[in-house]
């Protein structure tokens, strides 16, 4: 029983020490970007990626939230445009803040549930090749918690990243 909590509090002094070091290490400041090569021109992948609602048919975060309703306010290609999502367990808005045609959507996203909180997106296409190279990226600030969260975060990130990116590209090269 003694043995059993040493290693009880061994493991609780551990992750204290984790979180600790982790609130000093990790910076506030939160970057996180994937790309990928699709094999198709610049305009076709606009057509999904330079939109909210193109964006919205291989959005892998939409795709995880029960009972997904969303609620288009404009064309959803303009500045100003946005929609508004809600689920079971999540709510939020995402706004385009800057449109470049057929090179660059940038985006304001605000979280109301589970958490609040805001992020800025970028969805950035460049020639490569004979095809399109696509980066997407989000950031934003992390409070302590996130902080602490960040390693998840990351791996979290690269999978869904890789599958809105994946899903884009089986749009885009059809």
């Amino acid at each position: 029983m003694k043995t059993l909590l040493k290693l009880i509090g061994i493991i609780i002094l551990l992750f204290i020490a984790y979180a600790v070091i982790a609130m000093l290490a990790f910076s506030k400041d939160y970057h996180y970007e994937k790309s990928i090569v699709i094999n198709a021109p610049k305009e076709k992948v606009w057509q999904y990626a330079g939109s909210l609602k193109g964006y919205n048919m291989w959005d892998p975060f939409s795709k995880e939230i029960k009972n997904v309703k969303i609620t288009y306010s404009g064309e959803g290609n303009k500045m100003g445009d946005s929609y508004h999502w809600k689920g079971d367990d999540s709510e939020g808005e995402q706004s385009i803040i800057e449109t470049v045609p057929n090179e660059k959507l940038a985006t304001q996203l605000h979280f109301i549930k589970p958490f609040e909180g805001n992020a800025k997106s970028n969805i950035v296409l460049a020639p490569e090749g004979n095809g399109t190279k696509v980066t997407w990226m989000i950031d934003n600030e992390l409070n302590a918690m996130m902080k602490i969260m960040k390693p998840m975060m990351d791996g979290n990130m690269d999978k869904m990243f890789g599958q809105g990116l994946d899903d884009l590209k089986k749009l885009s090269e059809k």
